[in-house]
Protein backbone atom coordinates (compact mmCIF):
# COMPACT_ATOMS: atom_id res chain seq x y z
CA UNK A 1 0.00 0.00 0.00
CA UNK A 2 1.63 3.88 -0.95
CA UNK A 3 1.93 5.89 1.75
CA UNK A 4 -0.33 8.99 1.32
CA UNK A 5 1.09 12.00 0.00
CA UNK A 6 1.98 15.01 2.37
CA UNK A 7 -0.44 17.17 2.96
CA UNK A 8 0.93 21.25 2.59
CA UNK A 9 -2.01 23.66 4.48
CA UNK A 10 -2.34 27.32 2.48
CA UNK A 11 -0.93 28.78 5.76
CA UNK A 12 2.07 26.46 4.58
CA UNK A 13 1.96 27.96 1.03
CA UNK A 14 1.52 31.49 2.43
CA UNK A 15 4.63 31.14 4.66
CA UNK A 16 6.57 29.88 2.20
CA UNK A 17 6.57 33.14 0.07
CA UNK A 18 7.60 35.28 2.64
CA UNK A 19 10.87 34.03 1.83
CA UNK A 20 10.91 32.15 -1.47
CA UNK A 21 9.83 35.57 -2.82
CA UNK A 22 12.12 37.32 -1.22
CA UNK A 23 9.04 39.89 0.19
CA UNK A 24 9.77 39.52 4.18
CA UNK A 25 12.54 42.31 4.79
CA UNK A 26 15.29 39.86 6.13
CA UNK A 27 14.94 37.91 2.91
CA UNK A 28 15.35 40.97 0.67
CA UNK A 29 18.82 40.68 -1.69
CA UNK A 30 21.44 43.12 -3.13
CA UNK A 31 21.21 42.57 -6.72
CA UNK A 32 18.59 42.19 -9.73
CA UNK A 33 20.08 39.50 -11.03
CA UNK A 34 18.74 37.72 -7.61
CA UNK A 35 15.72 38.81 -7.42
CA UNK A 36 14.92 37.70 -10.95
CA UNK A 37 16.28 34.00 -10.31
CA UNK A 38 14.18 33.47 -7.17
CA UNK A 39 11.41 34.44 -8.95
CA UNK A 40 12.52 32.24 -12.27
CA UNK A 41 11.11 35.89 -14.35
CA UNK A 42 9.90 39.20 -13.75
CA UNK A 43 7.34 40.29 -16.10
CA UNK A 44 8.13 42.55 -18.05
CA UNK A 45 5.01 43.77 -20.54
CA UNK A 46 4.75 46.87 -18.79
CA UNK A 47 8.39 48.29 -18.31
CA UNK A 48 7.57 49.51 -15.07
CA UNK A 49 6.92 46.31 -13.63
CA UNK A 50 10.62 45.31 -13.37
CA UNK A 51 11.60 47.98 -11.71
CA UNK A 52 8.48 47.86 -8.89
CA UNK A 53 8.86 44.29 -8.96
CA UNK A 54 12.90 43.85 -8.01
CA UNK A 55 13.20 46.89 -5.85
CA UNK A 56 10.09 45.83 -4.08
CA UNK A 57 12.50 42.51 -2.92
CA UNK A 58 16.09 44.78 -3.14
CA UNK A 59 17.68 45.63 0.35
CA UNK A 60 18.45 49.32 -0.67
CA UNK A 61 15.70 49.62 -3.68
CA UNK A 62 17.36 51.46 -6.23
CA UNK A 63 16.07 52.25 -9.96
CA UNK A 64 19.70 52.65 -10.75
CA UNK A 65 20.46 48.93 -9.67
CA UNK A 66 17.89 47.86 -12.63
CA UNK A 67 19.08 49.72 -15.16
CA UNK A 68 22.86 48.04 -14.69
CA UNK A 69 21.51 44.79 -15.15
CA UNK A 70 19.55 45.73 -18.18
CA UNK A 71 21.48 47.95 -19.96
CA UNK A 72 24.99 48.12 -18.65
CA UNK A 73 25.65 44.90 -17.65
CA UNK A 74 22.69 43.41 -19.89
CA UNK A 75 22.88 40.28 -17.42
CA UNK A 76 18.76 40.40 -17.92
CA UNK A 77 17.49 40.02 -21.37
CA UNK A 78 13.73 40.11 -21.82
CA UNK A 79 12.08 37.33 -23.93
CA UNK A 80 8.73 37.02 -25.09
CA UNK A 81 8.35 33.66 -24.01
CA UNK A 82 6.05 32.44 -21.25
CA UNK A 83 2.08 32.66 -22.69
CA UNK A 84 3.40 35.01 -24.75
CA UNK A 85 4.22 37.49 -22.90
CA UNK A 86 7.29 39.64 -22.22
CA UNK A 87 9.88 38.01 -19.50
CA UNK A 88 13.46 39.43 -18.30
CA UNK A 89 15.64 36.95 -17.27
CA UNK A 90 19.27 36.03 -16.08
CA UNK A 91 21.70 35.62 -18.77
CA UNK A 92 22.09 32.06 -17.03
CA UNK A 93 18.36 30.92 -17.33
CA UNK A 94 17.77 32.83 -21.07
CA UNK A 95 18.97 29.41 -22.88
CA UNK A 96 16.70 27.38 -21.27
CA UNK A 97 13.99 30.10 -21.42
CA UNK A 98 15.23 30.65 -25.38
CA UNK A 99 14.60 26.71 -26.42
CA UNK A 100 11.64 25.86 -23.64
CA UNK A 101 9.10 28.14 -24.87
CA UNK A 102 10.32 31.69 -26.75
CA UNK A 103 11.61 29.81 -29.94
CA UNK A 104 8.30 28.44 -30.64
CA UNK A 105 7.08 31.50 -29.82
CA UNK A 106 8.78 33.51 -32.22
CA UNK A 107 8.05 31.27 -34.91
CA UNK A 108 4.20 31.77 -34.57
CA UNK A 109 4.98 35.52 -34.72
CA UNK A 110 7.10 35.06 -37.76
CA UNK A 111 4.08 33.36 -39.20
CA UNK A 112 1.45 35.80 -38.45
CA UNK A 113 3.70 38.74 -39.74
CA UNK A 114 4.23 36.81 -42.89
CA UNK A 115 0.46 36.83 -43.14
CA UNK A 116 0.08 40.44 -42.01
CA UNK A 117 2.24 41.85 -44.77
CA UNK A 118 0.90 39.65 -47.39
CA UNK A 119 -2.94 40.74 -46.97
CA UNK A 120 -2.07 44.28 -46.06
CA UNK A 121 -0.31 44.58 -49.19
CA UNK A 122 -1.87 42.74 -51.42
CA UNK A 123 0.94 40.27 -52.25
CA UNK A 124 3.56 43.06 -52.26
CA UNK A 125 5.83 41.16 -49.41
CA UNK A 126 6.83 37.46 -48.81
CA UNK A 127 9.53 36.12 -46.97
CA UNK A 128 12.07 36.59 -49.60
CA UNK A 129 11.72 40.28 -49.42
CA UNK A 130 11.00 40.44 -45.95
CA UNK A 131 14.28 38.28 -45.22
CA UNK A 132 16.31 40.99 -47.06
CA UNK A 133 14.70 43.54 -44.87
CA UNK A 134 15.37 42.26 -42.11
CA UNK A 135 18.92 41.74 -43.15
CA UNK A 136 19.71 45.92 -43.93
CA UNK A 137 18.29 46.42 -40.56
CA UNK A 138 20.60 44.13 -38.82
CA UNK A 139 23.31 45.86 -41.40
CA UNK A 140 22.06 49.29 -40.40
CA UNK A 141 21.43 49.19 -36.59
CA UNK A 142 25.63 47.46 -36.57
CA UNK A 143 26.93 50.70 -38.03
CA UNK A 144 24.49 53.03 -35.76
CA UNK A 145 24.90 51.03 -32.65
CA UNK A 146 21.66 51.66 -31.27
CA UNK A 147 18.72 53.47 -32.97
CA UNK A 148 14.68 53.54 -32.43
CA UNK A 149 12.82 52.48 -34.87
CA UNK A 150 12.12 55.71 -36.44
CA UNK A 151 15.95 56.22 -36.85
CA UNK A 152 16.63 52.77 -38.81
CA UNK A 153 13.70 53.89 -40.87
CA UNK A 154 16.39 56.70 -42.48
CA UNK A 155 18.55 53.61 -43.48
CA UNK A 156 15.87 51.61 -44.15
CA UNK A 157 13.47 53.84 -45.84
CA UNK A 158 11.13 50.64 -46.11
CA UNK A 159 10.39 50.36 -42.78
CA UNK A 160 7.84 53.59 -43.27
CA UNK A 161 5.60 51.62 -45.56
CA UNK A 162 2.20 51.43 -43.35
CA UNK A 163 -0.62 48.64 -43.43
CA UNK A 164 -3.93 48.52 -42.58
CA UNK A 165 -5.13 46.69 -40.00
CA UNK A 166 -8.80 45.46 -39.15
CA UNK A 167 -10.06 46.60 -42.43
CA UNK A 168 -13.76 48.22 -42.40
CA UNK A 169 -14.02 47.76 -38.76
CA UNK A 170 -15.06 50.50 -36.57
CA UNK A 171 -11.27 50.25 -34.70
CA UNK A 172 -8.97 49.99 -38.50
CA UNK A 173 -6.14 51.73 -38.11
CA UNK A 174 -2.94 51.70 -39.57
CA UNK A 175 0.76 49.83 -38.04
CA UNK A 176 3.82 50.92 -39.65
CA UNK A 177 6.14 47.89 -41.01
CA UNK A 178 9.05 48.85 -39.10
CA UNK A 179 7.34 48.54 -35.31
CA UNK A 180 6.15 44.88 -36.16
CA UNK A 181 9.22 44.41 -37.89
CA UNK A 182 11.38 44.94 -35.03
CA UNK A 183 9.33 43.29 -32.52
CA UNK A 184 9.68 40.47 -34.86
CA UNK A 185 13.21 40.66 -34.82
CA UNK A 186 13.19 40.55 -31.08
CA UNK A 187 11.31 38.12 -30.66
CA UNK A 188 13.88 35.95 -32.74
CA UNK A 189 16.51 37.00 -30.38
CA UNK A 190 18.60 39.57 -32.48
CA UNK A 191 17.68 42.93 -31.23
CA UNK A 192 16.77 44.06 -27.62
CA UNK A 193 15.19 47.03 -26.12
CA UNK A 194 17.67 49.53 -25.21
CA UNK A 195 18.41 52.63 -22.66
CA UNK A 196 15.19 54.13 -22.60
CA UNK A 197 15.44 57.96 -24.23
CA UNK A 198 14.01 59.70 -21.16
CA UNK A 199 13.22 57.95 -17.37
CA UNK A 200 13.04 54.67 -16.53
CA UNK A 201 9.23 55.04 -17.49
CA UNK A 202 9.53 56.23 -20.99
CA UNK A 203 8.34 54.10 -23.61
CA UNK A 204 10.64 55.65 -26.56
CA UNK A 205 13.28 53.18 -26.25
CA UNK A 206 16.36 52.83 -29.35
CA UNK A 207 16.97 48.91 -30.19
CA UNK A 208 20.63 46.90 -30.03
CA UNK A 209 21.84 44.03 -31.58
CA UNK A 210 22.38 41.01 -29.20
CA UNK A 211 24.52 37.95 -29.42
CA UNK A 212 22.28 35.13 -30.65
CA UNK A 213 21.24 32.91 -27.36
CA UNK A 214 22.27 29.09 -27.97
CA UNK A 215 19.63 26.50 -28.62
CA UNK A 216 20.09 23.24 -26.68
CA UNK A 217 18.04 20.48 -26.08
CA UNK A 218 14.23 21.29 -26.00
CA UNK A 219 13.28 18.75 -23.68
CA UNK A 220 16.15 19.34 -21.06
CA UNK A 221 15.33 23.13 -21.49
CA UNK A 222 11.49 22.42 -20.11
CA UNK A 223 13.01 20.09 -17.55
CA UNK A 224 15.32 22.98 -16.38
CA UNK A 225 12.49 25.87 -16.30
CA UNK A 226 9.94 23.64 -14.17
CA UNK A 227 12.74 22.73 -11.68
CA UNK A 228 13.17 26.37 -11.01
CA UNK A 229 9.02 27.09 -11.24
CA UNK A 230 8.75 24.28 -8.42
CA UNK A 231 11.39 25.81 -6.53
CA UNK A 232 10.12 29.05 -6.39
CA UNK A 233 6.18 28.44 -6.65
CA UNK A 234 5.99 25.00 -5.41
CA UNK A 235 3.91 23.10 -4.27
CA UNK A 236 1.47 23.49 -7.07
CA UNK A 237 -0.81 22.01 -9.40
CA UNK A 238 -0.45 20.80 -12.75
CA UNK A 239 -2.40 23.23 -13.84
CA UNK A 240 -0.48 25.72 -12.36
CA UNK A 241 2.58 25.11 -14.76
CA UNK A 242 0.68 24.34 -17.75
CA UNK A 243 -0.92 27.85 -17.43
CA UNK A 244 2.40 29.43 -16.44
CA UNK A 245 4.68 28.39 -19.05
CA UNK A 246 1.85 27.99 -21.80
CA UNK A 247 3.03 24.17 -22.76
CA UNK A 248 0.45 21.40 -23.93
CA UNK A 249 -0.67 19.19 -21.10
CA UNK A 250 1.57 16.43 -22.34
CA UNK A 251 4.94 18.77 -22.69
CA UNK A 252 4.13 19.92 -19.10
CA UNK A 253 3.67 16.30 -17.58
CA UNK A 254 6.92 15.25 -18.83
CA UNK A 255 8.34 18.32 -17.36
CA UNK A 256 7.10 17.10 -13.90
CA UNK A 257 8.37 13.48 -14.93
CA UNK A 258 11.43 14.93 -16.04
CA UNK A 259 12.87 16.48 -12.81
CA UNK A 260 10.96 13.83 -10.54
CA UNK A 261 8.14 16.01 -9.34
CA UNK A 262 6.21 14.71 -5.70
CA UNK A 263 2.51 14.76 -5.16
CA UNK A 264 1.52 16.61 -1.67
CA UNK A 265 -1.96 17.30 -0.85
CA UNK A 266 -3.18 20.97 -1.48
CA UNK A 267 -6.76 22.21 -0.46
CA UNK A 268 -7.65 22.76 -4.25
CA UNK A 269 -6.00 18.79 -5.27
CA UNK A 270 -3.39 17.41 -6.31
CA UNK A 271 -0.28 19.60 -6.26
CA UNK A 272 3.81 19.15 -7.03
CA UNK A 273 7.09 19.70 -5.37
CA UNK A 274 10.56 18.86 -5.92
CA UNK A 275 11.70 15.80 -4.78
CA UNK A 276 14.15 17.28 -1.94
CA UNK A 277 10.93 19.90 -1.05
CA UNK A 278 8.63 17.36 0.18
CA UNK A 279 7.17 18.60 3.69
CA UNK A 280 6.88 17.28 6.89
CA UNK A 281 3.31 16.53 7.27
CA UNK A 282 3.19 18.02 10.24
CA UNK A 283 4.37 21.39 10.32
CA UNK A 284 6.87 22.93 7.51
CA UNK A 285 5.79 26.47 8.25
CA UNK A 286 9.24 28.50 6.80
CA UNK A 287 9.63 31.23 9.90
CA UNK A 288 9.69 34.89 8.58
CA UNK A 289 8.32 37.09 10.76
CA UNK A 290 5.29 39.35 9.84
CA UNK A 291 5.80 41.06 6.55
CA UNK A 292 3.70 43.83 4.00
CA UNK A 293 4.82 44.38 0.33
CA UNK A 294 3.13 46.88 -2.22
CA UNK A 295 3.73 44.86 -5.41
CA UNK A 296 3.00 46.08 -8.90
CA UNK A 297 0.82 45.57 -11.79
CA UNK A 298 1.81 42.09 -13.29
CA UNK A 299 4.20 41.35 -10.58
CA UNK A 300 5.39 37.24 -10.56
CA UNK A 301 4.33 36.64 -7.27
CA UNK A 302 0.16 37.75 -8.11
CA UNK A 303 0.45 36.03 -12.08
CA UNK A 304 2.26 32.98 -10.54
CA UNK A 305 -0.47 30.47 -10.27
CA UNK A 306 -3.39 30.21 -12.24
CA UNK A 307 -5.60 28.80 -8.80
CA UNK A 308 -5.30 32.01 -6.57
CA UNK A 309 -8.09 31.26 -3.71
CA UNK A 310 -5.34 30.37 -0.98
CA UNK A 311 -3.56 33.78 -1.51
CA UNK A 312 -6.39 36.28 -3.19
CA UNK A 313 -10.04 36.27 -2.01
CA UNK A 314 -12.53 35.65 -4.93
CA UNK A 315 -14.67 38.47 -4.07
CA UNK A 316 -11.33 41.07 -4.48
CA UNK A 317 -10.82 39.71 -8.36
CA UNK A 318 -13.01 42.36 -9.64
CA UNK A 319 -11.43 45.54 -8.34
CA UNK A 320 -8.18 43.99 -8.71
CA UNK A 321 -8.39 42.33 -12.48
CA UNK A 322 -9.05 44.56 -15.53
CA UNK A 323 -10.93 42.28 -18.23
CA UNK A 324 -8.45 40.70 -20.13
CA UNK A 325 -7.24 38.91 -16.77
CA UNK A 326 -3.91 41.04 -15.74
CA UNK A 327 -3.58 42.22 -12.01
CA UNK A 328 -3.23 45.34 -10.69
CA UNK A 329 -1.27 46.73 -7.85
CA UNK A 330 -1.79 44.78 -4.76
CA UNK A 331 -1.05 44.92 -1.07
CA UNK A 332 -0.01 42.06 0.77
CA UNK A 333 0.00 41.08 4.24
CA UNK A 334 1.79 37.70 5.74
CA UNK A 335 1.10 36.03 2.37
CA UNK A 336 -2.44 37.32 1.50
CA UNK A 337 -3.34 40.00 -1.37
CA UNK A 338 -5.50 42.34 1.27
CA UNK A 339 -5.85 45.64 -0.52
CA UNK A 340 -4.32 47.19 -3.85
CA UNK A 341 -2.87 50.41 -4.09
CA UNK A 342 -1.83 53.75 -6.55
CA UNK A 343 0.28 56.71 -6.87
CA UNK A 344 -1.55 60.13 -7.23
CA UNK A 345 -0.75 62.51 -9.78
CA UNK A 346 0.90 64.62 -6.97
CA UNK A 347 2.99 61.48 -6.35
CA UNK A 348 0.88 60.32 -2.97
CA UNK A 349 1.25 56.59 -2.43
CA UNK A 350 -2.66 55.44 -1.85
CA UNK A 351 -4.23 52.30 -0.75
CA UNK A 352 -7.59 51.05 0.09
CA UNK A 353 -7.62 47.09 2.19
CA UNK A 354 -10.06 45.02 1.44
CA UNK A 355 -10.42 43.43 4.04
CA UNK A 356 -9.91 43.60 7.82
CA UNK A 357 -6.02 43.87 8.22
CA UNK A 358 -5.67 45.31 11.96
CA UNK A 359 -3.35 47.43 13.82
CA UNK A 360 -0.05 45.83 12.95
CA UNK A 361 -0.79 45.09 8.94
CA UNK A 362 -1.63 48.71 8.70
CA UNK A 363 1.53 50.58 10.25
CA UNK A 364 3.59 47.90 8.15
CA UNK A 365 1.94 48.78 4.70
CA UNK A 366 2.57 51.80 6.15
CA UNK A 367 6.49 52.14 6.28
CA UNK A 368 6.23 49.99 2.98
CA UNK A 369 3.98 52.94 1.39
CA UNK A 370 6.88 55.15 2.83
CA UNK A 371 9.62 53.09 1.32
CA UNK A 372 8.20 52.83 -1.94
CA UNK A 373 7.60 56.60 -1.79
CA UNK A 374 11.30 57.30 -0.98
CA UNK A 375 12.81 55.25 -3.87
CA UNK A 376 10.25 56.72 -6.23
CA UNK A 377 10.92 60.63 -5.63
CA UNK A 378 9.73 62.35 -8.63
CA UNK A 379 9.12 59.47 -11.13
CA UNK A 380 5.12 58.95 -11.69
CA UNK A 381 4.29 55.43 -12.47
CA UNK A 382 0.72 54.50 -14.18
CA UNK A 383 0.18 50.96 -15.02
CA UNK A 384 0.26 49.95 -18.49
CA UNK A 385 -3.70 47.58 -17.52
CA UNK A 386 -5.51 49.85 -15.33
CA UNK A 387 -7.75 47.99 -12.78
CA UNK A 388 -11.47 48.93 -11.46
CA UNK A 389 -9.57 49.62 -7.82
CA UNK A 390 -6.36 51.49 -9.38
CA UNK A 391 -8.72 54.25 -11.51
CA UNK A 392 -10.62 55.00 -8.30
CA UNK A 393 -7.54 55.30 -5.91
CA UNK A 394 -5.94 58.22 -8.20
CA UNK A 395 -9.62 60.18 -8.39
Amino acid sequence: MSSPRPRVTDEQRRARLGRRHLLAPAHRVGTVEEVADALVALHATDAATVYLSACARLAEPSSAEVERALYEDVTLVKLLSMRRTLFAVTTGLAPYVNSSTARTIAARERAAFVKFLREGTGGGWDEQRLARTEKEVLAALAARGEATTAELAKDVPVLRETIVVSAGKPYEGRQSVGSRLLRLLASDGHVRRSRPRGSWTSSLYPWAPVPQIPDMDVREAKAEVARRWLAAFGPATEADLKWWTGWTLGDTRGALADVGAQEVRLTEGVGHVLPDDVPDDAADIEPTGPWAALLPGLDPTAMGWRGRDWYLGPEHVPALFDRAGNIGPTVWWNGRIVGGWAQRANGTIVWRPLEDTGREAASAIAAEVARLSGWLGDVRVTPRFRTPLERELVR
